[in-house]
């Protein structure tokens, strides 16, 4: 069986994508950092780096589903621009 490479267009700065989401999702819902940092059982320091560093510091997939949850928003919507 021959294989060969495939092309993809990954987007570069996805991470950057879910960390302006997460913000915006989470002021719409109109909670603070400090409360959505204890409802996930994250440390607020670790939410506020997240956001404010777009991203740089990642997040688990375990720890945005909880955000998800939290915010009642699907997974999907964190990934689109």
């Amino acid at each position: 069986m021959t294989t060969f490479k495939r092309d993809f267009s990954f987007k570069e700065n996805i991470i950057e994508t879910i960390a302006k989401n997460v913000r915006k999702y989470r002021k719409m819902a109109g909670i603070t950092q400090e409360q959505l940092a204890l409802d996930i059982g994250v440390s607020n320091d670790f939410l506020r780096r997240f956001e404010t560093t777009l991203g740089k510091e990642g997040m688990s997939l375990n720890t945005l589903y909880k955000i998800s949850v939290v915010l009642n928003v699907s997974m999907e919507k964190f990934f689109q621009e």
